[in-house]
């Protein structure tokens, strides 16, 4: 069908430029525009914040050899800018003792700039596909790309030894690294606290635009790594509806003890 073609072909490169996908180390616009040492620290500090979705000053300085000087005067300029902000940290982000250490963040209008140059295009396309082919052929169009990118992520076998905490968060970790060939800048992040599980956290979506009209894209992301993992997920927060980073949790089947053992959770 012409229509779906158009649409797959022009969502599929959501937040590209021809040639290829944006990079933040290549974007100029973020870090003023200036091809020069500075211009290319700010743009690595940029990166460092799409890829951690939320990360300290300390951290930037260590991963990328800054002075505390230096990274303050690059986050100080972010921030006046509009594309990076501050924010207490949460209680499971806490390490230490001591006062908490703030957390920075790339702000809508930060992803903005790393680029959505076919996002008018791929929004049109999606239109006419569901006047086209109804609400359907949206929902079966959305299936169908999540299905590209985890086509090589082999699913949880069925079994009662085969849904292990071990087997699910070697999975999450397939699906991260799926999604950030795509241009999801994906991680995985252990949570303890509350119901026990791993987070997929996805830092970065190409088709955030066109997914805020087309809330579908989102639900076949949930609904294709249920299905992969071969249980329930829980979607948290997604880029589209105005969150930092796309989270999806994924409760753990068996509970880890203190002694490394695991236990069926009843």
């Amino acid at each position: 069908m012409k229509f779906e073609a158009e649409a797959k072909a022009a969502t599929e490169t959501a937040g590209q430029r021809p040639g290829g996908a944006v990079s933040p180390a290549t974007q100029p616009d973020v870090a003023g525009g200036h091809d020069s040492p500075e211009g290319r620290t700010r743009q690595a500090v940029v990166r460092l914040l799409m890829e951690s979705g939320s990360i300290t000053a300390g951290e930037i300085g260590a991963r990328l050899g800054l002075s505390a000087a230096g990274v303050r005067r690059h986050l100080d300029a972010l921030i006046e800018m509009g594309d990076a902000e501050a924010h207490a940290p949460a209680s499971w982000q806490q390490v230490g003792r001591g006062r908490p250490a703030k957390r920075f963040q790339l702000t809508a209008a930060g992803r903005g700039k790393l680029g959505h140059r076919y996002d008018d295009l791929a929004v049109a396309a999606m239109r006419q596909l569901r006047e086209i082919g109804g609400e359907d052929a949206v929902v079966a169009f959305a299936r169908q790309r999540i299905d590209g990118i985890l086509s090589e992520v082999a699913a949880v076998a069925a079994g009662a030894d085969s849904d292990s905490d071990e087997d699910l968060e070697a999975t999450a970790e397939r699906i991260a690294a799926a999604l950030t060939e795509a241009g999801y800048a994906a991680s995985t992040a252990r949570v303890d606290g509350g119901v026990p599980g791993v987070q997929i956290l996805q830092h970065h979506c190409p088709v955030a635009n066109v997914a805020k009209e087309f809330p579908e894209l989102c639900r076949a992301e949930r609904q294709a790594m249920a299905e992969v993992l071969g249980t329930h997920v829980q979607r948290l927060a997604t880029i589209a509806d105005g969150g930092y980073v796309c989270t999806t949790h994924v409760p753990l089947i068996n509970k880890t003890t203190k002694t490394g053992k695991s236990s069926k959770r009843r």
